[in-house]
């Protein structure tokens, strides 16, 4: 008998940890990491390429008519690849963290990326899933969901820490007003908001270490994977 396909949803806020605590807790269980919220910028991206006019939906469609998302293990890591190349390094840009949440609100494009992420999410047997809508749309019946997150001021401040040490010319302010507006545009879009699926269990990693909050969704989900 094959074994039980495992689905671990990870939503919540931009920067809250949410990416770190899914990728450890991966690591740790040995289960494949996947970063929704990636698929989104590397739209964003692709549009930014094609100067495409994200208003227009015909010509959207054109475009996602014309695009590839999926992943492949490029020295031993699982990347993203758009149209067959990996793009991690340029789907983190200011620019493209400016536009994501606009792209990502359009329904074209959710349902584009939605289609893409079940097939993914199904094509292993255990997988943690961070993004948006991942308990609420992709996968309401994930065996585990978790909703992550944190403090505006400390999201903002590990951010900006995070784009300067990269070499980044880009002040505080610009980074919390970048994540103020993202929260407005993913919790009021009309196409599956972001929001806490009633089955979901809250982690605030406003106060707690990288090490801290991996402690504690270890504590939740190895409980959770002990009644499945």
């Amino acid at each position: 008998m094959p074994e039980k396909n495992i689905i671990i949803a990870i939503d919540g806020h931009s920067s809250c940890g949410k990416s770190t605590l899914a990728k450890d807790l991966a690591t740790t269980l040995n289960f494949t990491y996947i970063d929704t919220g990636a698929m989104y910028r590397a739209i964003t991206l692709k549009c930014l390429q094609t100067n495409v006019n994200i208003e227009d939906e015909a010509a959207l469609q054109n475009v996602l008519i014309h695009t590839s998302i999926s992943y492949d293990h490029i020295l031993d890591t699982l990347q993203l690849l758009l149209d067959g190349q990996p793009v991690d390094d340029l789907i983190r840009l200011p620019e493209v963290a400016h536009w994501v949440s606009p792209v990502a609100r359009i329904p074209v494009v959710r349902r584009f990326l939605v289609d893409i992420q079940r097939k993914t999410g199904n094509a292993f047997q255990r997988v943690i899933m961070d993004g948006r809508d991942i308990g609420t749309v992709v996968f309401p019946d994930a065996a585990i969901k978790l909703f992550v997150t944190a403090d505006l001021n400390i999201r903002a401040r590990r951010r900006y820490d995070e784009l300067v040490s990269k070499g980044l010319d880009i002040s505080y302010e610009d980074v919390k007003n970048n994540l103020e507006q993202r929260d407005l545009i993913d919790s009021t879009r009309e196409d599956s908001p972001l929001k806490k699926a009633d089955d979901a269990i809250l982690i605030d990693t406003t106060f707690h270490s990288i090490n801290s909050q991996l402690e504690e969704a270890l504590r939740i989900v190895k409980a959770k994977l002990l009644t499945i």
